[in-house]
């Protein structure tokens, strides 16, 4: 099918660019990567009369270290750039390595990760990871700017808690002392397959002692969703085999997940099972983020 007849909007600030979300309300959409958008437009699924292009916000695509509040990472930036940052590869690498399980090269290069955030697919595989990392969303608009957990940012599938004339600029990873952070998945296929579940975890061990962990699962609820009994049953504790192993059942008993074609419900929950006792475990051994 061929893409649908629309106005193409190239503003030239990221305020400009809110302005035309506001004045053209549910007829217009962003246009970052394109690499969903286009699709569905040419599927008939969206027929935007105007898209509003981010093309020339160059503020929007940068990936940088700021002391005091951490990485920050600029919701154009491609999942390429993502993969090969030197400085996630440095303090974050789990964000990089899940950006390099995504899709294939041609996707990577073209999807943006504010594009994957706002499409709010359940099986996103960025989601997780930066969940677990405690970051937070930039949202700005016209008459204001705000930041949320981006925990708090998935409202339900597709659905965000961007309002009318808002735009995601930022993801901030903020600076802490995690031990090690990790998302593993398992698809259909060895390479570019969506997930049929999904696990990431940042953990914190002094000692031996587990002093704080985040377990997050993805496509196993209609948002990613904190395993927060799972967090608990490892919190304060000493880890050890048996107590990564009953986090795992705890997770898989939390999870939500739904049957279609990828799987059933009691294969997604051991799936689950499996994930976070192997994501855990990865945390720990890396000694790094």
């Amino acid at each position: 099918m061929i893409v649908p007849e629309f106005e193409y909007l190239s503003p030239q600030s990221v305020q400009e660019a809110c302005a035309l979300l506001i004045q053209y309300g549910a007829n217009a959409k962003v246009l970052a990567g394109g690499s969903d958008l286009l699709v569905k437009m040419k599927d008939g699924l969206m027929k935007p009369a105007y898209l509003v292009s981010l093309k020339n916000l160059d503020s929007l695509k940068a990936i940088r270290y700021q002391k005091g509040a951490g990485v920050i990472i600029g919701a154009r930036a491609t999942h390429t750039e993502v993969m090969n940052n030197d400085i996630l590869q440095d303090k974050y690498r789990s964000v990089c390595e899940a950006a390099h399980s995504m899709a294939a090269d041609q996707i990577r290069n073209v999807g943006t990760i504010g594009g994957n955030l706002v499409n709010a697919v359940p099986s996103a595989d960025l989601p997780p990871i930066l969940i677990a990392l405690d970051s937070q969303a930039r949202i700005v608009g016209t008459s204001r700017e705000r930041t949320i957990p981006l925990e708090y940012f998935f409202l339900g599938p597709g659905k965000t808690a961007l309002e009318s004339g808002e735009i995601l600029a930022e993801i901030i990873i903020p600076d802490q002392p995690t031990t090690g952070s990790n998302y593993i998945k398992f698809g259909l296929r060895r390479a570019g397959a969506l997930a049929v579940a999904g696990v990431a975890s940042s953990i914190t061990v002094s000692d031996g002692t587990c002093q704080d962990v985040r377990i997050v699962l993805g496509a196993v609820a209609p948002t990613p969703m904190r395993a927060r009994q799972a967090e608990h049953v490892l919190r304060g504790k000493k880890i050890s085999q048996e107590l990564i192993d009953e986090a795992g059942r705890v997770a898989a008993v939390e999870s939500k997940p739904i049957n279609d074609i990828r799987g059933s419900i009691e294969y997604r929950r051991n799936l689950v099972s499996v994930l976070t006792k192997r994501s855990l475990k990865a945390a720990i051994e890396k000694g790094h983020v």
